[in-house]
């Protein structure tokens, strides 16, 4: 059975792990939003034994996430569940950690905002919430490649394309999360890093 398969996620997945071993320290549950080909679920899962690692995607993407999950077999990486971040509830509650990513530049603006409004409600007191992408700066590409990647995402749907972090920063400080980190990652992404209140 073919596994789906992402080179980019094979790419990511050491570096991404680097910055979650470092913030994801105590036993607890994560929220993966938009877990994809279930790659990073699997190695993160897997590294991470001491975490329960919700994975969920939109619902016509669970199926085949579930593959792989499922050839994974592992202890603390249950079934994915379908998730919609524009969905008025996410039935989730008291999550320790939330992950996503190369998620807000693919999903439409309007469901940025929709990724944020509901964390008050789902994150527990002092969780961390980590997303990793490209964004644009003062509203400029930090990367030529970055600005025709937009061009193609907005080819694709006019609604989607790469976030300014500034948007991105006053939604998070709106759900009452505090940024901790902006890390630079290969590829000409950044790995965002909150912490719901003020920072530790």
């Amino acid at each position: 059975m073919e596994l789906p398969f992402s080179q980019a996620c094979e790419n990511n997945k050491a570096p991404i792990l680097a910055v979650l071993q470092r913030h994801f320290t105590r036993p607890g549950r994560v929220l993966e939003i938009a877990g994809g080909t279930g790659q990073h679920a699997e190695h993160f899962a897997a590294a991470m034994p001491w975490l329960q690692w919700q994975s969920t995607d939109v619902p016509a993407n669970v199926a085949s996430l579930n593959l792989r999950l499922a050839a994974a077999a592992l202890p603390n990486l249950p079934p994915a569940q379908a998730l919609d971040v524009t969905q008025a509830d996410w039935g989730q509650h008291d999550i320790d950690y939330l992950f996503s990513a190369n998620s807000l530049h693919i999903m439409p603006a309007s469901a940025v905002v929709e990724f944020f409004r509901p964390l008050p409600d789902v994150l527990a007191t002092d969780a961390i919430v980590c997303v990793y992408g490209p964004f644009k700066y003062g509203g400029e590409f930090t990367t030529p490649s970055n600005a025709q990647f937009d061009l193609w995402l907005k080819e694709r749907n006019p609604a989607s394309g790469i976030r300014d972090v500034e948007t991105v920063q006053a939604l998070a400080a709106a759900a009452g999360l505090t940024l901790v980190e902006d890390n630079a990652m290969p590829a000409n992404n950044q790995l965002l890093v909150w912490r719901r209140g003020n920072a530790a």
